[in-house]
């Protein structure tokens, strides 16, 4: 293990499991990350080397076949998972998100259903509240489920679909204005559909479309496609949770887990790009000696680490609030800031680093510098995660009289 982003108190199963997970990391993606991620190659065989794992079950409970781990357990795996690509993390990200959903909102029979095959990666889940025009203005979704008798029909176009293609069950959030007057607030007129689907693309069943896979500056491997649903049949018994209105408040609860997720994934890939820079400094000589001896050098390498270990501590720290039952988006949001933040800026250093060599395929940091600018937006913009930190100290510090 390196010196660098550490994590104290962890149980002896927590620190076998990451131990584990770091091996695997070495040996069956580091390898290979490259050259899958140039040919933007799903990574079949890394995504079964972690079914083998259980990793897919880490966070459900035991009862449903799960490992029944904590989030904090989950988000160090990740970060672990992401230091050696992080499209892999994301592939078992929304898998994850998904199940959490099922696990605090789902009904007992949508439970016994799903989750057990999700713990062992026979069911694959996917996560879709975004839409082409929606950006970061979840109230202004269009997509929409209608009654009809038993059923739901369901009509609208989704976007940023991660594992689009792979999964077979995802959870959609549409509006549903049923029980639910005109002028009620938007985000208490929305539901989460519960949508299982063939693996694959074009129409994976009647209604339902997924175009084909969105082609990415980076983030490769993993599908990102569109969704496109064009009089969706869905049983009323795929309500998440058996009560449509409270779409909004379990898909919020969902996004919590993936910040922090994605504040994981930033701890990861900075980690590894502080690894790559420290290494190529110590080999690369000039003017007569390694450039690791040149202050300059020096004073990046420090102020790397330092946020390498600062964004850590933020990341376990978010993790931990969520596990012990607490309200958590002020420090998930903090911490998604931060480790996005963070990893952007010491990928870039060690791109500097590197010099010319950096631009050139042949060496790993290229690849990072492409991968990191997709935390800044994933699972909520900087400036979202700024809006969420500030009207929650404004809630903590109000002024009295």
């Amino acid at each position: 293990m390196s010196r660098l982003a550490q994590t104290a108190g962890l149980t002896d199963i927590q620190r076998e499991i990451l131990s584990t997970v770091r091996e695997f990391v070495d040996k069956e993606i580091i390898p290979v990350a490259t050259e899958l991620e140039h040919r933007d190659e799903y990574p079949q065989k890394i995504v079964d080397g972690l079914k083998e794992l259980g990793l897919f079950g880490l966070m459900i409970p035991e009862e449903y076949g799960g490992l029944g781990e904590s989030l904090l357990t989950y988000a160090l795996c990740v970060e672990e998972i992401a230091r050696g690509w992080m499209s892999v993390s994301g592939i078992i990200n929304t898998h994850f998100i998904v199940a959490y959903m099922l696990k605090q909102h789902g009904t007992q029979e949508q439970k016994d259903t799903f989750l057990p095959r999700m713990a062992a990666g026979e069911v694959r889940g996917a996560f879709s509240m975004s839409e082409p025009a929606l950006g970061s203005d979840v109230s202004a979704i269009t997509s929409k489920g209608v009654k009809d008798g038993d059923e739901y029909v369901l009509n609208g176009q989704k976007m940023w679909l991660t594992n689009g293609g792979t999964s077979t069950l995802v959870a959609v959030l549409c509006r549903s204005d049923e029980g639910h007057p005109e002028g009620t607030a938007p985000h208490k007129s929305m539901t989460t559909f519960l949508v299982e689907k063939e693996p694959g693309f074009g129409e994976v069943r009647p209604g339902l479309t997924i175009p084909g896979k969105i082609d990415k500056m980076g983030y490769k491997g993993v599908d990102t496609t569109e969704l496109i649903m064009d009089g969706l049949r869905i049983p009323a018994n795929r309500v998440l949770g058996g009560e449509t209105g409270r779409g909004f408040y379990q898909m919020m609860d969902g996004v919590e887990v993936g910040r922090v997720n994605v504040a994981a994934r930033g701890c990861g890939v900075a980690q590894r790009a502080f690894e790559l820079g420290v290494s190529y400094a110590q080999q690369r000589h000039t003017f007569g000696k390694a450039i690791a001896q040149h202050q300059a050098i020096q004073f990046k390498l420090a102020e790397m680490a330092t946020k390498v270990e600062a964004a850590h501590a933020m990341m376990v720290n978010a993790a931990r609030k969520k596990d012990s039952g607490e309200r958590n988006d002020l420090e998930a949001g903090m911490a998604k800031y931060l480790a996005s933040e963070y990893c952007k800026e010491v990928v870039e250093d060690a791109f500097r680093i590197h010099g010319g060599y950096g631009f050139s395929k042949e060496y790993e940091i290229e690849r990072l510098y492409r991968e990191a600018p997709m935390l800044l937006i994933g699972e909520g913009t900087a400036e979202i995660q700024k809006m969420i930190i500030g009207r929650r100290l404004l809630e903590e510090y109000r002024l009295q009289g």
